[in-house]
């Protein structure tokens, strides 16, 4: 049966499909495969399963498992990348960029460096790319990426006391709004909903599908319902326990009484434009 490996070039970076060609590739194992940018070294994150149905893209083979010469040049390429960043660093300063350097990667075979930078806005690095390539004399690649890959590549820890979720597991981005932190009732204070890359928290998704299910059968505040005690209007509402506070209409001058939102259907008025009213003679 036609089998599949995952394997990944950098920390940060997607995971690849290919095929073991033959070889029992074990997580973690470096494994020598063609990629885009020719003969590189890779991690595998997903060892040897069967082909997925419908996985119908072409599969370049593993041509080898790494071996001493491979992970020595691994090393080696490692230590330049460091030096690299020093050299990046200066250069950027001499020639006064408004550009932030993230990291650097080395192509294994040294045929290409990949500068990786943040910036507000675009940035003309023409001539640092010439004073780049005349120092290590191979191609230069300066790639600009946004804050949330930043954090990804560079890690660290969030305000839950764990490592970055882009760090850990998180193969893409998935866009997170402010309708996220309202529906889910939280403060909408930046500093408390923002992660360490300044946008929104990516957590803030991953609940998402459950409220908007919870908010589909739980009535909104302003709406009309009938309770077991008679009509009336809801005034609060929490979707995670569907416990529901509803002004009874018998009962004015009474606090709220709470219900379980399987005790309430939805009543024929507007309830909202009632509370609107009532908001308005209270105001008058």
């Amino acid at each position: 049966m036609p089998e599949i490996i995952g394997v990944r070039f950098s920390e940060h970076g997607k995971t690849y499909y290919f095929d073991p060609a033959g070889f029992a590739v074990e997580k973690d194992r470096l494994v020598m495969v063609e990629s885009a940018r020719g003969v590189d070294c890779g991690r595998c994150v997903t060892p040897n399963r069967p082909l997925p149905e419908g996985f119908d893209r072409p599969l370049k083979k593993v041509l080898r498992l790494a071996g001493e010469d491979d992970l020595k040049r691994l090393e080696e390429n490692h230590k330049k990348e460091d030096r690299a960043f020093d050299i990046c660093l200066e250069k950027i300063r001499r020639h006064g960029l408004e550009m932030k350097l993230v990291a650097v990667e080395y192509a294994f075979d040294g045929s290409k460096i990949l500068f990786y930078f943040t910036a507000d806005g675009r940035v003309d690095f023409r001539e640092l790319v010439k004073d780049l390539a005349s120092v290590f004399h191979t191609r230069i690649e300066l790639r600009q990426v946004g804050v949330r890959d930043e954090a990804k590549m560079l890690g660290g820890l969030g305000v839950c006391g764990r490592e970055f979720c882009c760090k850990r597991f998180l193969n893409d981005f998935s866009p997170v709004t402010i309708k996220m932190a309202k529906e889910q009732n939280l403060s909408l204070n930046p500093v408390k909903i923002s992660g360490a890359c300044g946008r929104l928290m990516c957590c803030l998704g991953y609940e998402e599908e459950a409220y908007e299910a919870l908010s589909r059968i739980t009535p909104r505040p302003g709406a009309a319902v009938v309770t077991p005690r008679g009509r009336g209007v809801v005034q609060e509402a929490n979707l995670l326990t569907g416990r529901v506070k509803v002004a009874l209409d018998d009962e004015p001058e009474a606090l709220p009484e709470t219900f379980d939102r399987a005790e309430l259907r939805p009543a024929a008025g507007r309830g909202r434009a009632r509370a609107a009213r009532a908001e308005a003679e209270e105001a008058e």
